[in-house]
């Protein structure tokens, strides 16, 4: 029997207003007064939630520094020019507001600031992080990443390629998990990043590194998608199914943040990398096209597990079937064809083996060779 560890998981503030507590939270983790970088979506000014939030921050004996030049999938550049507004400002405590690119941001520029040298010199562990980071609280407005409980965050190169940092000192101090901070995100977005929480939760429970420790929260993770997302999607207000899919994106983000992501994750990556793709569906559709290559036997019984979680037959092939039923009911656009015009598969096949996704292919329960990735890449290009 081997020895496997559970890494920590964030203090987390949860339910309907716990927003409304991040003027406390902030006191306990700085002393009063603190400057604060309010690493927000830019998309949620309209909304109100970013002057909610500084309001509340100032109100708490706070000043705010608003950073707000985020863009999906953000870059290195962006990186470095929020860790230079962290450190003019002198400010102690990052607060991100977002989704996962918020978040995944917020984290890196909180961990970055500490030092002078810029946020590629970090990425894929080739230096160690800096010591001196600010505090970290996260404040997901999307149920997917689990940015919030990881120690992880991605940023784009120049080039596109998705960079991964890793580190405990990525890891928030606190994450306030309000699902009313949910409500207005689009029924498009709730279904995929509600996809991309289960691919996380099913993958961290079927790779090499999975354990049966890790499963207490991938399994729950499971179960929770598969209950509330098609709820969500449809009546968008219901916070008892905002709230389930919340928990669920945070619980799959320990769960990778333990053991990881496979196959799923490196074409995600690889197809993002190529054209402008959410994350969400771009593994989601992902796990549906490579999911009876990697489910070609279950000699441990984990993807029957993950059907079982799902409330389906208890068979690999019960939870194929599940996978694929959900992903169509939540609406969640399959067919990749037009956005991927003139990528042929070869290409695709070449950047799922870049030395940032590579580490996911070996991951995968399943060993791999050139034919079999080309075969996979050919399959996510024919989805209809």
């Amino acid at each position: 029997m081997s020895v496997h560890q559970l890494a920590q998981v964030p203090a987390m503030t949860i339910g309907a207003g716990a927003r409304k507590q991040i003027g406390d939270l902030a006191a306990s983790l700085v002393a009063p007064g603190s400057p604060v970088l309010l690493v927000a979506d830019p998309g949620l000014a309209a909304t109100g939630m970013t002057a909610e939030l500084e309001s509340l921050l100032v109100a708490a004996g706070f000043p705010v520094i608003v950073f707000s030049d985020i863009k999906s999938d953000p870059t290195i550049a962006q990186a470095d020019a929020a860790a230079k507004v962290a450190r003019s400002s002198g400010a102690k405590l990052m607060v991100a507001l977002g989704g996962g690119s918020a978040l995944d941001l917020g984290k890196a520029v909180a961990v970055i600031a500490g030092a002078d040298a810029p946020a590629e010199t970090y990425a894929l562990c080739a230096a160690p992080l800096p010591a001196g980071r600010l505090k970290i609280i996260c404040m997901p407005t999307t149920s997917g990443t689990g940015s919030e409980t990881t120690r992880t965050a991605i940023l784009s190169a120049p080039e596109g390629a998705k960079l991964w940092f890793w580190g405990d000192e990525l890891k928030a101090d606190h994450a306030i998990l309000d699902p009313e901070l949910t409500v207005s995100l689009p029924a498009q977005l709730t279904a995929a990043t509600g996809i991309d929480a289960l691919v996380h939760a099913v993958e961290a429970a079927t790779n090499r590194n999975a354990h049966a420790g890790n499963d207490l929260y991938a399994h729950e993770a499971i179960r929770l998608v598969a209950l509330h997302l098609e709820t969500a999607v449809k009546d968008p207000t219901n916070l008892v199914a905002r709230e389930g899919v919340q928990r669920a994106a945070a619980l799959a983000g320990t769960a990778i943040d333990n053991c990881g992501t496979a196959i799923a994750h490196a074409i995600g990556h690889a197809m993002a990398s190529l054209r402008p793709m959410h994350h969400g569906r771009a593994v989601g559709v992902a796990m549906l096209a490579s999911l009876p290559w990697v489910v070609s036997n279950d000699p441990d019984g984990r993807f029957a597990a993950c059907a079982v979680a799902m409330g389906a037959e208890p068979t690999a092939q019960g939870f194929i079937d599940a996978y694929g039923d959900l992903v169509r009911r939540t609406g969640l656009r399959i067919a990749v064809s037009d956005d991927f015009t003139g990528i042929t598969p070869e290409a695709l096949a070449a950047q799922m083996v870049r030395p940032e996704n590579a580490p996911m292919i070996r991951s995968t329960v399943r060993e791999s060779s050139p034919a079999d990735l080309l075969a996979i890449a050919q399959a996510v290009l024919a989805l209809r």
